[in-house]
């Protein structure tokens, strides 16, 4: 049920074609989509803004109630509407394009009457540009088409009533029996021609997009208990992965808040470097060599403009991350601002030189080799940390009231150069400065375990000095920075438990950040918590852990970023790509101790 217009965020499924994403409501209507790509401006962001920010609404003209599925091993939708005149299914996809339209973004939804004859209707109202662009409402021929600059997105019907402009919306109304089939294409081309392909071409492409899904599917799948959240997750991951460049996209909304109503609203529609790591692993772990070859020479080309400084994010281009600005939508019910842009981008986060120097270490334990030139940037690189990571920083939460001396910082520079050290053991990166790797490597874990450690909490703590802890110190067990059975990292595990966990949840951590308000538990936590207690060799906790979280994915097995711990209601952007990467890192973690 709607909130003053306002869709529940788990009430939320995504389709995609590797380049943008839609996300849609339980009730039919598409809340948000970026043309043409994940990081472009938006044409449909009613999720932000549902007075003016635009949609693309289909479902029965009666009451009714839907139930929707995932086409098996597929991101295609299929919504399911039940009314006292009939059931009628509705398959929604973003085909993925064929040799001769791949310039192209088309959307299609496919509507079949299963029993009765219901009545149908429906309305797309494009609103370009984040809501700002006027578009003009036109005709070419009998198609249908809306403009703003060089953007143009045409709307073909067929059996699907008649549209007709209503201002700048455009609207139709139908019925549809037992048996007929009705189809809506929307095409869009940005600077260039726009197609209005025959039906025949969509229904096509409509068939071997579900195919191809399948079939990549088919080639990934996993074993355990968990296979079916896994290959979800996974589904997932291969949608949020920017075919053009190989680069993953961290979600593919921006500023849905982490709590409602709050300021916590951030842009996650670009590719960070602390999710390589977790990215390659799992990609790696699904044999998906393919996609971890590709993000990985996407990694080393972006940070190939800034070596040996890396930054925290890039663009999916490879470029630097844009200046984050606001943009005049009201906000997912009210919670302002709506953010465009990260200005985490200009922060200092240390962490990430380790999370890059996993990402090489894990590439390079699979089929793949690391080159003679990219050892040369990656020694360039764990030089530049022996001589900053005394340094403090912001952290992997980005706070915006440091900088401290984040322990998980100094354990993923301490990572970064043991990593270094070990690459050069393999040949793969030159040797040359091995010997300072080793021993600043050495200089880090002095540091951590003298500075870093509370003999009153039996644990390691959030920043040095202090005697609190963040939920990032599970990493610690996820990377065997110490024994991950051993006494420190169950002291930790259990700490976090202790301080932070919320019933199934953990929170990021209580202190004080910079920003005003509360956030929800971020689910990433959790499912790091999972695999923490997996390394740990307590399978009982873990298991029965896992099992509870996976059941609180919504109906179709999507995870946001957050959740609101006393109802369970989704917070922050969605779907998180950081999150099904834990979900399947702790699959995998279970699994393999289950094994040993």
């Amino acid at each position: 049920m709607r909130h003053h217009g306002y869709a529940p965020i788990e009430d939320y499924a995504l389709i995609g074609d590797g380049r943008t994403a839609a996300v849609v409501a339980r009730d039919g209507s598409i809340d948000w989509l970026c043309l043409p790509n994940f990081d472009c401006p938006s044409v449909f962001a009613a999720v932000l803004d549902a007075g003016r920010g635009g949609s693309f609404q289909l479902q029965p003209a009666v009451r009714f109630d839907s139930r929707r599925r995932y086409l098996p091993n597929s991101n295609v939708l299929e919504t399911t509407f039940s009314t006292d005149r009939g059931v009628v299914r509705v398959v929604d996809a973003l085909t993925i394009p064929d040799n001769r339209l791949e310039a192209m973004r088309e959307l299609v939804r496919s509507i079949e009457g299963l029993s009765g004859t219901v009545p149908m209707r429906w309305q797309l109202t494009p609103r370009f540009n984040y809501g700002d662009g006027r578009i003009r409402a036109e005709w070419r021929g009998s198609v249908p088409v809306a403009t703003f600059g060089g953007e143009a997105m045409a709307v073909q019907s067929w059996q699907a009533g008649t549209p007709a402009w209503e201002g700048s919306s455009l609207a139709a109304s139908f019925e549809i029996g037992a048996g007929d089939r009705g189809l809506l294409a929307v095409s869009s081309a940005y600077a260039e021609p726009l197609v209005f392909p025959p039906r025949a071409e969509v229904e096509a492409r409509l068939a071997a997009t579900v195919a191809f899904w399948q079939e990549w599917a088919g080639a990934h799948a996993s074993a355990g208990p968990w296979r079916d959240q896994v290959t979800r997750s996974a589904l997932l991951l291969k949608a949020l992965i920017f075919a053009p460049s190989g680069a993953n996209v961290a979600a593919p909304t921006t500023s849905l808040p982490e709590t409602v109503g709050g300021e916590r609203n951030w842009d996650y529609r670009f590719c960070w470097i602390r999710d390589s790591n977790f990215i390659i692993d799992a990609l790696m772990e699904l044999g998906a060599y393919d996609e971890a070859q590709s993000l990985f020479w996407w990694f080393m080309q972006a940070t190939a403009l800034t070596e040996p400084e890396v930054h925290v994010l890039y663009r999916l281009d490879g470029g630097l991350g844009i200046t984050e600005h606001d943009v005049a939508l009201a906000g997912y019910r009210d919670s302002r601002p709506v953010r465009v842009g990260n200005g985490a981008v200009e922060q200092t986060q240390l962490d990430i030189y380790g999370d890059l120097m996993e990402t090489a270490w894990l590439y390079s334990a699979g089929p793949h080799r690391i080159d003679a030139d990219t050892g040369q940037v990656l020694a360039r690189i764990a030089d530049r940390v022996c001589d900053i990571w005394r340094q403090p920083d912001y952290g992997i939460w980005e706070v915006r009231n440091g900088p401290f001396h984040f322990t998980h910082s100094k354990v993923m520079c301490w990572v970064a150069l043991d990593r270094a050290a070990r690459l050069a053991d393999r040949s793969a990166l030159p040797a040359g400065h091995a010997r300072r790797w080793t021993s600043e490597a050495a200089s880090i874990r002095a540091f951590v375990d003298e500075h870093c450690w509370s003999d009153r909490l039996r644990s390691y703590t959030r920043i040095a000095g202090s005697d609190d802890v963040d939920a990032s110190l599970l990493v610690m067990a996820l990377l065997h920075y110490a024994d991950p059975a051993g006494e420190r990292i169950n002291g930790t595990i259990n700490a976090v438990g202790r301080e932070l966990g919320d019933g199934d949840f953990v929170y990021r951590y209580r202190a004080a950040d910079g920003l005003p308000g509360a956030e929800g538990c971020f689910l990433n936590c959790s499912f790091w918590l999972v695999g923490a207690l997996a390394r740990a060799k307590r399978m009982d906790e873990a298991s029965a852990l896992m099992d509870r979280l996976v059941a609180r994915a919504n109906d179709v097995g999507l995870y946001s970023e957050a959740v609101d711990a006393r109802t369970g209601a989704f917070l922050g952007n969605f779907p998180q790509a950081l999150v099904h990467l834990a979900l399947i890192n702790a699959a995998c973690a279970l699994s393999h101790a289950c094994a040993a």
